[in-house]
């Protein structure tokens, strides 16, 4: 797993903490908060209506696994967990994902604010680099995470890959 393709973009394998059968995790090069991670179908999908039953079920039961570390590894105290189906819904990445953003107290003046910031993180510096996290941030997080699950990223047959990073 040298990459793996998330809409337009391909993400290095040093970006992911979480594979499984049908989904992946990875962390966000521009969160918006800390500990702002993805959560994607393995397949291309760009709209949520057009996931079968199966990569639905997995890309729920990871997004709520991933929720529950994201949130205890953060120290935050809630979660916010959005889907943006659709570009008028806000969707610039044409991939379903969702997204799992840990909460803490006060961490916005107004709490909805966060589906605001969520609708222009992705359009603000899109094609701007210097307004990314480097690689190396990205893959420390993903490594820290990675450790969190207990277990090695499986390869699209279920078969056990090397750790990217090494």
């Amino acid at each position: 797993m040298a990459t793996l393709r998330f809409g337009q973009h391909m993400i290095k394998a040093s970006a992911v903490f979480l594979r499984t059968e049908l989904s992946f995790a990875l962390v966000n090069r521009k969160p918006v908060v800390p500990g702002h991670v993805l959560v994607c179908p393995l397949r291309p999908v760009e709209r949520f209506r057009d996931l079968q039953p199966n990569e639905l079920a997995d890309l729920f039961s990871t997004t709520q696994r991933v929720a529950n570390a994201v949130e205890k590894h953060f120290n935050a105290s809630s979660l916010t967990i959005a889907i943006q189906d659709g570009p008028e819904a806000g969707q610039t990445v044409k991939h379903v994902h969702v997204h799992v953003l840990p909460r803490r107290v006060g961490d916005f003046e107004r709490n909805d604010s966060i589906y605001d910031e969520l609708q222009k993180h992705d359009k603000e510096g899109e094609d701007v680099p210097s307004k990314w996290r480097s690689e190396e941030e990205m893959a420390k997080e993903a490594t820290e995470l990675r450790g969190l699950f207990n277990e090695p990223l499986q390869d699209t047959k279920g078969h056990q890959e090397e750790d990217p990073i090494k």
